[in-house]
């Protein structure tokens, strides 16, 4: 299948789980080499679940489908711009390419509006919606050193 192939498919996915009732207007397909190894959709109101967004799915299928918790050699196919959840789970993924179908304005029109995330990711701790506060901890480090430490740990 070629690009606009795979992103019809996906945009097909996200108009079947609005149907289904399971969630959101949004679907995500992982491919390798022109095949589609996983897929993902919205599952955020059926699941209870407010990560269960359509990338984070389909990269969760994939990894598990690979065996491997990273993506190198596979692209992966959104409906929609990635939200800063999906953005930041696409790069610990570390997929070669990204594509997508809907800009953020479209969505938000949809009434799936990031800005706000999008700008208190922006703001110092101090300043965000959220109170978001360090705690300091004298074993704070302890986890860190553990790893350190570790001389069979898998590097991610």
């Amino acid at each position: 299948m070629d690009k606009n192939q795979l992103m019809q498919r996906a945009i097909q996915l996200a108009v079947k789980n609005v149907g289904s009732g399971r969630g959101g207007p949004f679907a995500a397909l992982v491919v390798r080499d022109g095949e589609v190894i996983a897929a993902g959709t919205n599952a955020v109101t059926s699941g209870n679940d407010p990560t269960a967004h359509a990338e984070i799915i389909a990269i969760r299928n994939a990894c598990s489908k690979l065996g491997r918790f990273e993506l190198s050699g596979c692209e992966i196919y959104s409906t929609s711009e990635p939200c800063p959840m999906c953005l930041g789970a696409i790069h610990w993924a570390r997929p070669s390419h990204v594509y997508f179908a809907a800009l953020t304005e479209d969505v938000a029109q949809a009434g799936f509006n990031d800005k706000s995330i999008r700008e208190q990711m922006t703001l110092p701790y101090e300043r965000q919606r959220i109170p978001i506060e360090r705690l300091p901890h004298g074993d704070a480090l302890l986890p860190f050193k553990a790893w350190q430490g570790k001389t069979d740990k898998i590097l991610y």
